[in-house]
């Protein structure tokens, strides 16, 4: 068992909880940065965790959180800006911030969550193209060893996909479902996780990027559809075509909370799913969305409807090759 000190920037969020509570299984020490300490106290409460006030954009902040830490995981991102230039900021200037704090305080080993599509100079979104600079970034660090991790979506019991699905369907009469078309394949959050863990002390991932992606490839329909049917609500959902979508995504983007923005559709313009074969080295089999999902959205056991949905997701598959 490990006693050493990991920080998690971006800590506080979805992934980083669960990620926080492996790290500690683990035998490791956490410490992690927020704006507002009281607000997080369900990390806070977890054994080993130190959740300190810390302005992670502040570099003498970074530098005083990093002293004595055997590596940083930066999970920190953003789907969407309320103001123009966030997404640099978040996802590209707080990397060099990351990368210089890690020189100043002695700290070689960097784990960097970026996105699945992140490209610096084709992606289809805002989003994708300043993930994929910070990644590039990140990568290209000199005396710093850094692995990068680029998810699908991800989901787990306190997820804002499936949930947030599970919310609409249960507080409108009818769904209008823009790019009901878009594909992905969600992978589980606790997976996620355990491969941080496990690539920590692995030097053969030093300078890798690995993409990670569940075992079932499905359109947003065909989510949404699984989603509904957890309910029981039977919802009925309106498809949207793409230029409704794009129409959408520009007129929701002017919402104070920006529940879908034109940035968004953009993104969901290229699919979500991984071109190779699931990363081996870690020793994870990913799981599917049927053994999780019903957990937490829902309480009738339908694998036998999913199935079906897999089977029609397979059959769709083959026609698109």
């Amino acid at each position: 068992m490990s006693s050493k000190t990991i920080c998690i920037l971006g800590g506080t969020g979805f992934v980083g909880h669960q990620l926080a509570s492996q790290l500690t299984r683990a035998g490791y020490y956490v410490v992690v940065p927020s704006r507002n300490r009281e607000r997080h106290r369900s990390v806070a409460v977890l054994p080993k965790v130190d959740v300190v006030n810390a302005d992670i954009h502040d570099e003498d902040s970074l530098n005083a959180l990093f002293v004595g830490c055997h590596a940083v995981i930066n999970l920190t991102a953003i789907l969407n800006e309320n103001k123009r230039g966030e997404f640099k900021r978040v996802h590209v200037e707080l990397v060099e911030k990351i990368i210089n704090a890690c020189h100043s305080s002695g700290v070689t080993r960097l784990l960097h969550m970026s996105a699945l599509n992140a490209d610096a100079e084709n992606g289809s979104s805002e989003y994708l193209r300043s993930k994929g600079e910070g990644q590039a970034l990140a990568l290209s660090a000199k005396d710093l060893n850094v692995t990068v991790f680029r998810p699908s979506v991800i989901f787990g019991e306190d997820d804002r996909f499936f949930n947030k699905f599970a919310n609409l369907l249960r507080n409108l009469p009818m769904l209008p479902l823009t790019c009901p078309e878009s594909r992905m394949a969600p992978i589980y959050v606790g997976d996620v996780a355990e491969i941080f863990v496990k690539a920590l002390n692995d030097k053969g991932t030093y300078g890798q990027a690995y993409d990670l992606c569940g075992p079932d490839t499905l359109t947003l329909a065909q989510i949404v559809d699984y989603t509904n049917r957890l309910t029981g609500l039977k919802r009925a959902v309106i498809p949207m075509g793409s230029g409704m979508s794009a129409f959408m995504g520009k007129a929701m983007g002017m919402l104070p909370l920006k529940p879908f923005t034109y940035d968004n559709y953009l993104s969901l313009q290229t699919p979500a799913v991984c071109k190779g074969p699931f990363p081996s080295r870690f020793g994870v089999t990913p799981k599917a969305i049927e053994t999780i999902v019903p957990k937490y959205i829902g309480q009738a056991d339908i694998r036998g409807r999913y199935d079906d949905m897999r089977q029609r997701a397979a059959r769709d598959k083959n026609q698109q090759a």
